[in-house]
C-alpha cells in the first residue's frame, strides 16, 4: 500500500495550535512537535465508528488495547510487561508533573540533561522541587550524557532524574551503554528514573530503541517509563498515553498523586490508540522512510547551503536541532520568523543560540522553508 505524505493539507482555520500562531502572516510554522500529515486511515475509521455510537461517557481502556500494548512490548523489546504495571494518562506532560510531585519533599531536587523539551524544566518548579540541569556534552559530532558531571551534581536531596530518550531536541537515540551508565548512577544514589520514550517508534536508522527498564531487573524496578502513540501517528490532540511502572510502591504513589489532578483518558483517545497499534504499522514504516528523506535533505541543506548554520545527524524524532550561534544574534528565532519560518527558540530548551525545526511535513513545504532561511542568512553577507 502507498501513502501520500507529499499531500499538502491546509490546516489554517482548523483550531490548530501550530498554525494559529501565524494566522495573520506568511510564516511557515515548523515549531511545535505536531506533523502536517493526516493520521492513518484505520485511526480515522475507528474514530468515525466510535462517534457513530453517539455516547461519550467516562471511558476505561479496552481489554484489547491493554493486550496489544503488552504484546507490543514483548515483540519489540523482549520486555515482559504485566498489565497491572500500565497506568493510562491523557498525555506525558501531566505524567512528568505527577512524577515530580509524587516523590520527595518540597524543594528536593529533580535532575535532567539539557537542552531538553521545556516541560522537563518547568515540571519541577510547578511541583515545588528544585531543578538541577546537567548539560549534555559533545563527543565528536554528537551530544551525549555527561555521567561524571551528573555524579557531581547528585546530592542527598536528589529524588528524580527525568530522562528523554530518544532525545528531544537533539535527536539522539542513546546506546545501551550510555543509558545503562546513567541508570546505574540513579540506582547508586536512590534516585528514581523517569524515562520519557514518546519518540521510541520514530528511529530513522536501523538501530532499535532500548527501553531503559529493560537493562536489568534492578533498573526496571527503579524506572517509570512513559510512552504514547501521539507523536508517531500524529494524534497528540486525542490525549492518550501511558506509564509503565513495574514497582508497586512507585506505581501506588504515582496513582495516588494524580488523583483529582490529572483526568482520565477519553473514549476517542483509547479508540485512536488501539487502531494505531493494531493496524497502522505499515503506515509507520512508510512514514519513517519519508522522514528519513526529509532528515537527509535538511541535514545537507543546513550544513552545505546556509552559511553559519550547522546541525547533527538526527537519529530519531522529526526534529532538527540547528546551531545558529555563529550568526551572532541574540534572537535567531525572531530573525527567521521575519523571514517567514516559525521555529522553536532554543532558549526554552536551555539552548540559547539554537533553534528547533520540525521536518514532519510535506517535502515541498520543507524546501520552501529552508529556501527562506537561506535567503535570509545570505542577505546578511560577510561570511569570512
Amino acid at each position: 500500500m502507498s501513502f501520500n505524505f507529499d499531500r499538502v493539507i491546509d490546516r489554517r482555520n482548523t483550531g490548530s495550535l501550530k498554525w494559529n500562531r501565524y494566522k495573520d502572516g506568511d510564516v511557515i510554522p515548523m515549531w511545535v512537535a505536531d506533523m502536517d500529515f493526516q493520521a492513518p486511515l484505520p485511526i480515522l475509521e475507528a474514530l468515525h465508528k466510535r462517534v457513530e455510537h453517539g455516547i461519550f461517557g467516562y471511558a476505561v481502556p479496552p481489554d484489547e488495547l491493554v493486550e496489544i500494548v503488552v504484546g507490543r512490548m514483548k515483540a519489540k523489546y523482549q520486555w515482559k510487561v504485566d498489565p497491572s504495571w500500565i497506568v493510562w494518562l491523557p498525555g506525558l506532560v501531566p505524567a512528568l508533573n505527577v512524577v515530580c510531585r509524587a516523590f520527595g519533599d518540597d524543594w528536593d531536587e529533580v535532575l535532567t540533561f539539557t537542552p531538553v523539551y521545556p516541560p522537563f524544566l518547568s515540571a519541577p518548579q510547578f511541583s515545588r522541587k528544585q531543578l538541577k540541569a546537567v548539560p549534555l556534552r559533545r563527543e565528536g559530532d554528537l551530544f551525549t550524557f555527561d555521567a561524571e558531571r551528573l555524579e557531581k551534581e547528585v546530592s542527598p536531596r536528589s529524588r528524580v532524574l527525568l530522562l528523554c530518550n530518544p532525545h528531544n531536541p537533539v535527536g539522539r537515540r542513546y546506546s545501551r551503554e550510555e543509558i545503562k551508565r546513567i541508570a546505574e548512577i540513579c540506582l547508586e544514589h536512590n534516585v528514581i528514573l523517569c524515562s520519557d520514550e514518546i519518540h521510541c517508534d520514530l528511529l530513522l536508522d536501523e538501530e532499535d530503541h532500548i527501553p531503559t527498564a529493560t537493562l536489568s531487573s534492578e533498573i526496571c524496578a527503579n524506572t517509570i517509563t512513559l510512552m504514547a502513540p501521539s507523536k508517531t501517528f500524529n494524534i497528540p490532540g486525542l490525549n492518550c498515553a501511558f506509564a509503565v511502572i513495574p514497582d508497586e510502591g512507585l506505581r501506588t504513589e504515582f496513582i495516588n498523586t494524580r488523583q483529582g489532578v490529572v483526568p482520565d483518558t477519553n473514549a476517542l483517545g483509547y479508540a485512536g490508540c488501539l487502531a494505531a497499534y493494531r493496524e497502522c504499522e505499515e503506515w509507520r514504516i512508510a512514514l519513517i522512510d519519508y522522514l528519513r528523506g526529509n532528515r537527509d535533505f535538511v541535514y545537507g541543506f543546513v550544513n552545505e547551503q546556509i552559511p553559519r548554520l550547522s546541525m547533527d545527524n538526527v537519529e530519531a524524532t522529526y526534529l532538527a536541532w540547528i546551531d545558529c550561534r555563529r550568526l551572532g544574534m541574540r534572537n535567531p528565532t525572531l530573525f527567521f520568523e521575519s523571514a517567514g519560518v516559525g521555529l522553536s527558540d532554543g532558549k526554552h530548551f536551555q539552548g540559547r543560540g539554537w533553534v528547533r525545526l520540525n521536518f514532519g511535513c510535506p517535502r515541498s513545504v520543507l524546501v520552501e522553508a529552508l529556501e527562506r532561511m537561506k535567503r535570509a542568512v545570505t542577505k546578511l553577507g560577510n561570511f569570512g
